[in-house]
């Protein structure tokens, strides 16, 4: 006779609530109900057990095998392309400051109803017109304008974050007039890979920096 016969009805549906399992039928039902349950979580704490023992023997064999350094290869190294830096002179490192300072503080410009209708907060900018319209009222609770006010500094227009000049590129003899020390270049968006890989080449060569160079694949 196992423990459960031992037990009253009211005490077998209170270990099957607190197991999970429906209360509902009659003692022998309940029986074989707890019995299977019980028999279910001695094969899962088995399957742990197991589990467990298969990983410390995996992770006991992976440090012995690495335990030496002499089986990683040390003559392996990682490809690293070292970026060219402008030469730039005191004037307009202070404007580039100046102008990244700027640019924190500069609001963004949002057009009319961006807000409301998704095609329009894919769109860039547009001058806001209406006798009504609230945001070229200049409401608090709208966006921005574009106005003069938030232009940068002179003279950093037109210049990369890093310091250089862009100047468009479409194929290897367009980088033989560009100034390595104040100019970089940039491949054009419709030129083919191999191309593109001739004037990386010939960009290193030059000591010409590539402002949209793609790693290799």
């Amino acid at each position: 006779m196992s423990d459960y016969e031992k037990m009253t009805v009211a005490e077998l549906k209170e270990l099957l609530r607190d197991a999970g399992l429906p209360v509902s039928g009659k003692k022998a039902e309940l029986i074989v109900r707890l019995q299977d349950n019980s028999e279910s979580d001695d094969v899962v704490e088995t399957t742990e057990e197991s589990t467990e023992e298969t990983t410390e023997e995996i992770v006991d064999d992976f440090d012995d095998d690495y335990e030496d350094d002499e089986d990683w290869d040390d003559d392996y190294e990682e490809e690293h392309v070292a970026r060219q830096k402008p030469v730039l002179s005191d004037d307009i490192k202070a404007a580039l400051e100046l102008r990244a300072a700027q640019k924190k503080a500069t609001p963004s410009f949002r057009r009319t109803e961006w807000f409301r209708y998704k095609r329009l907060s894919r769109s860039g900018w547009r001058k806001p017109h209406g006798m009504d319209n609230k945001q070229r009222r200049n409401y608090k609770y709208r966006g921005s304008l574009v106005r003069i006010g938030h232009g940068k500094v002179n003279a950093a227009s037109g210049l990369h974050p890093s310091g250089f000049q862009e100047i468009m590129v479409q194929n290897t003899e367009d980088l033989e007039s560009i100034d390595p020390e104040t100019q970089a270049a940039r491949i054009g968006g419709t030129v083919g890979g191999r191309k593109r890989e001739g004037i990386h080449s010939r960009a290193d060569e030059l000591g010409i920096r590539i402002l949209n160079r793609r790693r290799n694949r």
